[in-house]
């Protein structure tokens, strides 16, 4: 591989180098610092010597490809972590030292580290019965959305540094509106303190305990600090713009100590802001490196895609500070597909998408597929049309709950089928469209048909095959019947045995059947991720559950299935973000691809006439700019604000987006949108100027 010579200057450079690398997406930032890794390897430094840092997991994708490959000579091995991970590490390891002095009630006994998912199974045991006293009248949004928001604020205050006490006070000072709002700060403040003494009294950490833990006992404590300094001499540290500050504080008191360290930081970025991301406490750790280097040649962009993102940046935010020049886009490297009706709109995308893959050298994995929001609907929309195009496909939305993955739904209905002692009874539709996912070949109209006559939701039986009229096995197919008859006799024998926990139970069902050729699960790779990403789950709530004293594994299951069914928030599982079918057009949101960091060569962006790209999303309990170390103490939250930080999240959304495009954006433009209406949104007018 070329490098450039900035490129090599930042690999070669000394062992006891401290260097700040700065530049947009697509200027071989990560490449430098994959090179470095395998530099110092080379040079002889001890693998388990070096720490590897990203603000998320699935950051780390190109290190590890390094780290996995055969090439790579034996020796110790790096450690690639979060902050988040490198706490929950450091709250296990030196537990006897925090327990008692963070406050826990039970310091003698293990923590109980939570998940998202088992937090908010948590917070909705502690929420639920303060709703039905009159807590939150005036918000209406889902309960999972309201819990999910609560742990938000603390995860937040952990993030940025401040009391989870002061949550309540920072929202109220800010706010500007009706009075009635204010109650629901003191609700939520009320939610998240009796949060917080459950886990104390509990031993339960989620991902704020375990980080402010981690940043104000442990880290002060020199002999954590001196585990750590004589751990790790040396420091690669990318996406430092997607990190919160009390992680750059941790990193910029810590940097010192390194012998070496590489800082990588994405001008222009900062997309996980809602997540408590501060791109200017990222910037700062610039001032603590021996040199500072800009990379700022694009490898991915070109000429094209480059005008045309400078143009936009300059119709969106002329003061965008991800913005290097002043002209004006030509759109060359622009098409539009247009359509009055939406679904005519999808139907020309994917003879688009099917053009380019026939007559060109362009693979399906260099095609993606963008939305501001992915809705059930636009989903099966798209990849029903893709696959009677015979074009593989992959989607990841990570916050969709797993009740509402199709793989993942089929193998709850058939745990529930599995489990009479449950007493959970799936209605007649959840069974037919159970055995639909896990029978090939079996569409919705013969499922629905195989249902009714086996199915008895009374009693949770499920008659044989042999027992259908013969006109009616014949219609069904008896190749579906036979596939039929080993799902049935396989959840038969385990009636008759004893019960397995939930997880060893979707193993056992998914290696021994559903993974079989015949049935849904063999080549379905985004149902196969799905399950995984379950089985994953179901282990980590198991777990949660078993170390607090709820030993009952039929008792588990159960909750677990309440729990989805409450719609909980999914946890991120990197089975979602490393696929492995990685030659297949990608369909998710713009946000999620941003995350994934890779280029691509052709992108179709939907929904342009969209509010999505630019509008926040409604939570009435948070809000991401006013719980952030940047914002002014008591100053008031006003439309001004909110159309200044709308322009400038546009404009660093479509950024990031075309620094991550070799080739040709296409605009989807259909005159009624998804919704059925006319979409005149900002984007939108900002092609036009453009254009």
């Amino acid at each position: 591989m070329n490098f450039n010579l900035l490129q090599q200057r930042i690999i070669e450079s000394p062992l006891d180098s401290k260097i700040f690398v700065s530049g947009p997406a697509g200027t071989g930032k990560t490449t430098a610092g994959v090179e470095r890794m395998r530099h110092l390897l080379v040079q002889g430094v001890p693998g388990e010597s070096i720490l590897m840092l990203t603000p998320q997991r699935s950051l780390q994708e190109p290190y590890l490809d390094l780290l996995y490959s055969p090439e790579r000579r034996a020796g110790g091995e790096v450690t690639p972590a979060t902050i988040g991970g490198l706490a929950r590490r450091m709250c296990d390891l030196f537990w006897p030292l925090a327990g008692e002095a963070a406050g826990f009630v039970r310091p003698d006994q293990p923590p109980v580290f939570l998940t998202l998912e088992t937090a908010q199974y948590y917070m909705a045991h502690l929420v639920r019965p303060l709703l039905d006293e009159g807590y939150f009248e005036s918000v209406t949004i889902d309960r999972n959305r309201l819990y999910s928001q609560i742990i938000d604020n603390l995860n937040k205050a952990a993030v940025i540094g401040f009391p989870h006490t002061d949550i309540g006070s920072k929202l109220d000072l800010s706010y500007f509106g009706d009075p009635a709002q204010r109650r629901v700060y003191q609700d939520a403040q009320d939610c998240a303190n009796r949060f917080r003494q459950y886990c104390l009294d509990h031993n339960l950490l989620d991902f704020s305990l375990q980080l402010e833990v981690f940043a104000e006992t442990l880290w002060t404590q020199d002999i954590v600090k001196d585990y750590l300094t004589r751990s790790y001499r040396h420091l690669i540290y990318d996406n430092v713009e997607e990190d919160g500050p009390r992680a750059h504080d941790i990193v910029g008191e810590w940097i010192a100590d390194f012998q070496s360290a590489l800082l990588i930081y994405d001008e222009g970025a900062g997309f996980r802001y809602f997540l408590g991301a501060d791109t200017q406490t990222g910037f700062a750790l610039r001032e603590l490196c021996d040199e500072q280097i800009q990379l700022q040649d694009s490898f991915v962009m070109t000429e094209g895609v480059a005008e045309l993102s400078e143009g936009l940046i300059e119709a969106i935010a002329p003061t965008f500070e991800g913005k290097t020049k002043e002209e004006r886009g030509n759109g060359s490297a622009l098409s539009i597909v247009q359509a009055r009706y939406y679904p005519e709109l999808l139907d020309s995308v994917v003879a688009e998408i099917n053009s380019l893959i026939s007559n060109s050298l362009i693979s399906a994995s260099q095609i993606v597929i963008l939305a501001p929001y992915l809705s059930d609907a636009l989903r099966f929309s798209i990849t029903h049309r893709l696959e009677a195009q015979n074009i593989p496909w992959r989607s990841h939305r990570p916050s969709r709950s797993l009740k509402d993955e199709p793989a993942s739904h089929a193998l709850i209905t058939l745990a529930a089928l599995a489990h009479p002692h449950w007493n959970i009874h799936p209605p007649k539709f959840d069974a037919a469209y159970a055995l639909m996912q896990s029978i090939d070949g079996l569409d919705l109209i013969r499922a629905q048909l195989l249902t009714d006559i086996v199915y008895r939701q009374r009693d949770l039986r499920l008659s044989p095959f042999e027992e259908i009229k013969p006109d009616v096995q014949e219609r069904i197919t008896f190749s579906i019947g036979n596939r039929y008859s080993t799902l049935r006799n396989w959840i038969e024998e385990y009636r008759a045995s004893n019960p397995l926990p939930l997880d060893h139970f979707l193993r056992k069902l998914f290696g021994e059947v559903l993974s079989q050729a015949g049935f849904g699960y063999h080549r379905n790779y985004d149902s196969v991720r799905v399950a995984a990403s379950l089985v994953e789950s179901v282990k980590k709530f198991r777990l949660a559950l078993d170390l607090t004293g709820l030993q009952d594994l039929l008792g588990l299951g159960r909750e677990y299935i309440q729990m989805l069914n409450d719609g909980v928030i999914a946890a991120s599982y990197l089975e979602g973000w490393q696929n492995e079918d990685k030659d297949a057009v990608l369909v998710a949101p713009a946000h999620t691809f941003l995350m994934m960091n890779r280029p691509v060569t052709i992108q179709f962006w939907l929904d342009v006439g969209s509010s999505g790209w630019y509008e926040r999303l409604a939570q009435p309990l948070t809000h991401p700019h006013v719980l952030s170390r940047g914002w002014q103490e008591g100053r008031q939250w006003t439309d001004a604000d909110d159309v200044q930080y709308s322009k400038e999240a546009m404009a660093r959304l479509v950024s990031g987006l075309l620094h991550r495009c070799r080739e040709r954006v296409y605009l989807g433009i259909s005159e009624l949108g998804e919704s059925g209406f006319e979409g005149r949104g900002e984007l939108l007018r900002a092609f036009q100027k453009v254009l």
